[in-house]
C-alpha cells in the first residue's frame, strides 16, 4: 500500500558524508554523557525497598506519589499491583535510614490520607540482585546484536551484516546518552524499551537491503550510489506509513499512559526517531562505504542477464 509514489530517486547518498559526520558526533557526545554522567539507575539496579500496600477503595496514584513525595523522598515508582486497590511502591536506599523505618515512614503518611490503608509486606531489594538484573540485561542485549549479525550475515552478505549492527548501536548508544545526559531514570520497562529498539530498527534495514539486493538484480548499468538511493526511494512510502503508525501509538502512551510508561515511551519515541535516520543514513551508508556491489548479493548463472530499463530487452534478432 502507497499513500503516495515518488518518480524521482532522492539522492540520499550524496548526501551520505555529512550525515555520517553528524552521526558520528551524537555518537561520540552521547559516549561522553555515558561516562561522564552515568545512567540514573532505578531501584531494581541499587536496590531499596519495596512496599506492597493496600486500600478499601481504588488507590489514587497520584495522590501517593504527592504523600511519599512530601517526606522528601525521590525516585519513587509508584503503580497498581494485581487490581486497582493494591499498590506497590519501590523506594531506593536512603543513608542512615532502615529498611523497617523507611517502610514505617511512608505508611504512618499514606494513613494520614486513608486510614484504611494495609501494609502487606515489605521487603528489601539488595543490590546484589540489582548487579544481577544488570549482568543479565547486557547478557540479552549482546545475545540480540548477535543474533542479528548472523541473521544479516546468512540472508544478504557481512558487509550488510556490519552496517546494520554500526546502525542499531548507534541507536542504542544515543537512547542511553539521552538519559545520561537528562539524568533520566533507567529501569527495566527502559531496558525492554531498548531492546524493542533493537528489533525495531533491524526491522527497517532488512526491508532497504532486500529492495537494494532486487535493484542489483533489475539495473545493472545504475552505479551503487543510485541503486541505494532508489531503494530508499522506493520503500519511503512504507517507512512513512509504518512507523508514522507506530510513532502515534507510542507518543500516545508517552503522553497519556502516566509515569508508570513515561520512560518506557520516552525510549521508544528517541528510537524509533534514530532507527528511521540510521536505516537511511546510517546502515545504507556504512555498506556503501565499505563497498558493497552487484558480485556480493547476485550469484552469476552463467546467462546474460537483462536490463528491464534496456529497450531492447527481449528482442530477438
Amino acid at each position: 500500500m502507497e499513500f503516495f509514489k515518488i518518480h524521482r530517486d532522492i539522492p540520499f547518498m550524496r548526501h551520505a558524508l555529512v550525515f555520517n559526520i553528524v552521526s558520528f558526533l551524537t555518537f561520540v557526545a552521547a559516549v561522553f554523557f555515558l561516562f561522564s554522567r552515568g545512567l540514573h539507575l532505578s531501584v531494581e539496579f541499587t536496590g531499596g525497598t519495596l512496599m506492597e500496600v493496600s486500600y478499601s477503595q481504588p488507590a489514587d496514584l497520584n495522590q501517593v506519589r504527592t504523600q511519599i513525595a512530601g517526606l522528601g523522598l525521590n525516585d519513587v515508582q509508584v503503580q497498581n499491583f494485581g487490581t486497582s486497590k493494591d499498590v506497590l511502591i519501590r523506594m531506593p536506599v536512603q543513608k542512615g535510614v532502615t529498611s523497617a523505618q523507611q517502610s514505617d515512614q511512608v505508611l504512618a503518611a499514606l494513613k494520614t490520607l486513608d486510614a484504611s490503608v494495609q501494609l502487606q509486606r515489605t521487603e528489601f531489594v539488595g543490590p546484589q540482585v540489582g548487579d544481577e538484573l544488570a549482568a543479565d540485561g547486557l547478557k540479552a542485549l549482546a545475545f540480540v546484536v548477535v543474533g542479528i549479525m548472523l541473521y544479516l550475515a546468512v540472508r544478504f552478505e557481512w558487509k550488510f551484516a556490519v552496517a546494520a549492527i554500526f546502525a542499531n548501536l548507534h541507536d542504542v548508544v544515543i537512547i542511553l546518552g539521552f538519559f545520561a545526559f537528562f539524568q533520566w531514570e533507567f529501569s527495566l520497562p527502559v531496558l525492554a524499551a531498548v531492546l524493542a529498539v533493537l528489533g525495531y530498527s533491524v526491522n527497517e534495514s532488512v526491508v532497504i537491503f532486500d529492495r537494494i539486493r532486487e535493484n542489483f538484480r533489475r539495473f545493472r548499468k545504475m552505479s551503487t550510489m543510485q541503486v541505494i538511493d532508489n531503494a530508499i526511494t522506493s520503500t519511503i512510502s512504507r517507512t512513512i506509513i509504518t512507523h508514522g503508525s507506530t510513532q502515534i501509538m507510542v507518543l500516545s502512551m508517552l503522553l497519556f499512559g502516566g509515569p508508570t510508561l513515561h520512560y518506557f515511551a520516552l525510549a521508544l519515541t528517541i528510537g524509533i526517531l534514530f532507527g528511521i535516520y540510521s536505516s537511511v543514513f546510517v546502515a545504507a551508508a556504512i555498506a556503501m562505504w565499505l563497498g558493497i556491489k552487484r558480485e556480493d548479493l547476485v550469484k552469476s548463472t552463467g546467462k546474460k542477464e537483462e536490463d528491464p530499463n534496456d529497450p531492447n530487452a527481449g528482442a530477438t534478432v
